[in-house]
């Protein structure tokens, strides 16, 4: 069986950035090192957002511009981007917090052949909550796994809250 290692949002803006947190500065080194011994396909999504942020119905209700499109804070981390340097992997722009395009390219993979699928990053109650219910819900019978050392939330009980919610659903955490 193929792995897949989905790295989610470790965007400048969620680790140091607008929407940073210590516990985000704190899994970097875990996600490098995740990135750098995995064998398999790589995924990196990218919280993409445009100057109309604001506007928007997230920016209405989260009123702080992060993730524009090209600016610092919209690049993965530093660290990160090395780890990935030397890897077979894509990214994928996504709008809001689930990707219906990252869905679509893990079924491609699943016509021809058997994966299991694992997440890491940020936000554990967001985007990563998101990513993995959205992959189970499309491939009930994949395998779909969070490495909870490697996620870090908005807060650390939302973070705990998350990952019971995608145990609740068969997400292994």
């Amino acid at each position: 069986m193929e792995k897949v290692l989905v790295v989610v949002d470790m965007q400048n803006d969620f680790v140091s950035g607008a929407l940073g947190t210590k516990e985000a500065v704190g899994i970097v080194d875990k996600v490098a090192a995740k990135i750098e011994s995995f064998e398999g396909r790589i995924f990196a999504t990218l919280d993409t957002h445009h100057q109309d942020y604001l506007d928007t119905a997230e920016g209405k209700k989260l009123p702080v511009p992060h993730c524009l499109k090209d600016s610092d804070g919209w690049l993965l981390n530093e660290k990160i981007m090395y780890a990935l340097s030397e890897k077979n992997y894509r990214t994928i722009e996504k709008e809001t917090f689930g990707s219906i395009r990252l869905a679509e390219e893990i079924g491609r993979i699943l016509e021809e052949r058997e994966i299991q699928v694992e997440l890491v990053g940020l936000c554990t109650d967001i985007c990563v909550v998101s990513n993995a219910l959205l992959l189970k819900a499309y491939f009930p019978e994949m395998p779909v796994s969070v490495d909870a050392s490697c996620c870090a939330g908005v807060t650390p009980g939302s973070h705990e809250a998350a990952l019971e919610t995608m145990r609740m659903c068969q997400i292994d955490c």
